[in-house]
């Protein structure tokens, strides 16, 4: 433990676009914020080669590129950035404590918490491979499914966003072939029949992903395997999408902070505040259905505003 507390005024956990905008409110609001960057900084879009959905950047950006901007610019109004992750909490009393990296101990008078959450995927190394490759792996169809206009994809997944990522893949491709790993859906009966009325949507229950085919740039198809025969086949395509949930990165936070079931942090419909005063919300951490970058942004700016109008009503 440190022989040492530091006091801060308004703590941004985490470095995606919820907590950089965050912080440039709060920087421009003379909050002094603090954000540390946790084990993936930049967040989910470090991992996306293009983003064209930005406002503001008609050609297009990189993930990479887009972070390091928006960190400029929060460290431009005086947001100070740090490596380390938040390890534990108590907000039990008036002062909320929070530990980094298990050894620094911080007092703060507000928390803005833009942990955000991991999409799940199945693990092999060829997914992994493509994934980083940026050569045709993805969890967000709306993100990246433009990127496959007329072209033949693979989904994975059997609950109500892989269907819905179906659908929508379903507009711009050619075909899409759905793996559901079970004999049913977990989708709600609306959302399962609006998969197979979709005549370019092929559904195939009962089927594993064996391997994520390519030439070792992008991919070129699927290995699956019919668990019903055993017989393994090839998939031609050249989109991997993986609808298997997402796990919001909560856990730290769950014995102060109210989650709902799946571990989502439970924010006042139309703010960014939590059950424990002086703490809020921003981005994927408390949001399972848009999930996009620009939604997250928008609440980190609701976060830094909340907490703005907290400290003052302590005044």
């Amino acid at each position: 433990m440190s022989d040492t507390i530091e006091k801060i005024k308004c703590l941004i956990i985490g470095s995606g676009p919820a907590g950089y905008t965050a912080a440039i409110y709060a920087a421009r609001a003379n909050m002094n914020p603090v954000l540390y960057q946790g084990m993936q900084p930049g967040g989910q879009l470090t991992t996306t080669n293009e983003v064209e959905n930005w406002p503001g950047n008609p050609e297009g950006i990189t993930g990479p590129e887009m972070m390091v901007g928006l960190q400029a610019q929060a460290q431009r109004f005086g947001t100070d950035v740090r490596d380390g992750w938040a390890t534990r909490v108590d907000f039990s009393g008036d002062i909320h404590k929070v530990w980094i990296n298990d050894t620094i101990e911080l007092h703060c008078e507000t928390v803005i918490i833009s942990t955000g959450a991991s999409a799940k995927y199945l693990g092999m190394p060829s997914e992994q491979h493509y994934l980083k490759m940026g050569g045709g792996v993805s969890a967000c169809a709306v993100c990246d499914g433009f990127f496959y206009r007329n072209q033949e994809v693979v989904i994975v997944g059997a609950g109500d966003s892989a269907c819905e990522e179906a659908h929508y893949l379903s507009k711009l491709c050619k075909k899409v072939t759905m793996l559901v790993r079970s004999e049913k859906f977990r989708a709600s009966k609306i959302m399962e029949e609006r998969v197979r009325k979709t005549e370019n949507i092929t559904i195939l229950m009962n089927h594993d992903t064996v391997e994520v085919l390519g030439d070792e740039q992008v991919v070129t198809g699927v290995k699956a395997l019919n668990k019903t025969t055993n017989e393994v086949f090839d998939i031609p395509a050249t989109g991997f999408f993986v609808a298997i949930g997402h796990k919001p990165n909560t856990d730290i936070f769950k014995d102060y902070i109210t989650l709902d079931e799946t571990g989502y942090i439970i924010n006042t419909p139309g703010t960014s505040k939590t059950n424990v005063e002086g703490v809020f919300v921003a981005g994927d951490a408390a949001d399972h259905v848009y999930r996009q970058a620009i939604t997250a942004a928008g609440t980190g700016c609701m976060a830094a505003l909340d907490a703005e109008r907290y400290l003052a009503s302590k005044e």
